[in-house]
């Protein structure tokens, strides 16, 4: 049987005492119309899961009894997404199959070509909205470990505190850009065995320019390439995380 899913921050995770905030108590009695006695899944998205009996059904603060308790072990590798916001409400569909396959953190980029231009107060709102939007998508299809979805940042900015990763790389077009099993061939063969840590990098619908380009390399990013077809960004965006995740894991 399955159970509706829930989510709890960390910080607010005793199993002793365990409630939803107000916003997940709403959903679960007045949408899903759940009462004292139904049980229900909750997770903290750093990979605890409990299954949960219903026994206080408030619709402003749901409480909830520990029934059993599970762990996710992380996967093989950590991977970055820095990708460049693309136009309408494809950064929403970017963020929901980027938690699907596993990123642990989503870094929105603001680059030359970006179409989308943010205010510092729409930046902070953007940035609470797709956190909302992992969430979802982590209750959706069953993550337990839900991704860091940072707000918006430009590419210099990005690229003078880059996040830590054994493999930098950024999904590009040219003579330069490698396959991915190229990449990793090397890598083998130089270290001794494939990273425990990625991070790839997006551009937007018109790609990075050439400035930038230039600017990732001063930085040890890797040129990746993803075949002869040209793909839409949020397109590149999922092939490069599935060969990722397939390859690392």
């Amino acid at each position: 049987m399955s159970f509706a899913r829930f989510y709890v921050e960390p910080s607010q995770c005793d199993p002793e005492l365990l409630s939803l905030d107000e916003s997940e108590s709403r959903h679960c009695v007045e949408v899903l119309r759940h009462r004292e006695g139904d049980r229900v899944v909750i997770f903290d998205g750093e990979g605890r899961e409990w299954v949960a009996e219903v026994v206080r059904a408030d619709r402003r603060d749901v409480g909830l009894r520990v029934v059993q308790e599970h762990r996710t072990e992380p996967l093989a590798a950590r991977i970055v997404l820095a990708q460049a916001i693309p136009k309408g409400k494809n950064m929403e569909l970017i963020i929901q199959k980027a938690t699907e396959l596993g990123v642990a953190e989503i870094v929105p980029l603001i680059s030359d070509r970006t179409i989308v231009r943010l205010s510092a107060e729409e930046s902070s709102q953007r940035g609470e909205k797709w956190q909302r939007v992992a969430v979802e998508a982590c209750k959706q299809c069953g993550q337990n470990w839900l991704p860091k979805v940072h707000e918006p940042v430009t590419l210099e900015r990005f690229c003078a505190a880059m996040p830590e990763a054994e493999l930098r790389l950024v999904a590009a077009i040219g003579n330069e850009a490698r396959l991915l099993k190229q990449i990793l061939a090397e890598r083998v063969a130089e270290a001794g065995g494939l990273p425990r840590s990625a991070m790839v990098m997006i551009g937007p619908e018109g790609d990075f320019t050439p400035a930038e380009y230039l600017l990732t390399r001063s930085r040890g990013v890797l040129p990746l390439g993803l075949g002869p077809i040209i793909l839409r960004s949020e397109t590149a965006a999922f092939y490069a995380l599935s060969i990722l995740s397939h390859e690392l894991r």
